[in-house]
């Protein structure tokens, strides 16, 4: 699975569908992290204020990895594009 996020929310759906397809629930994966069902939800929904520690566990739970590239500096007239 390669996906673009860059935003809290766009995180959180990434993680929100690699949970899915794992077929774990908030619960399970809550468990694995050593973090609240709450908290799962938080991150899937695109809270800002996450740790990155947090977010780190969970993709490791998921067997999720992040890279990182520059942005693209061609102009866009999609604001979905730029954020």
């Amino acid at each position: 699975m390669s996906q673009m996020a860059r935003s809290p929310k766009q995180l959180g759906v990434a993680i929100q569908q690699q949970r899915f397809k794992r077929a774990m629930s908030q619960s399970e994966l809550a468990k694995l992290t050593g973090t609240s069902q709450k908290t799962i939800s938080k991150v899937e929904n695109g809270n800002p204020a996450t740790k990155i520690e947090t977010v780190f566990a969970l993709m490791a739970a998921l067997d999720m990895q992040m890279t990182l590239l520059s942005r693209s500096k061609t102009a866009s007239k999609n604001i979905g594009d730029i954020f």
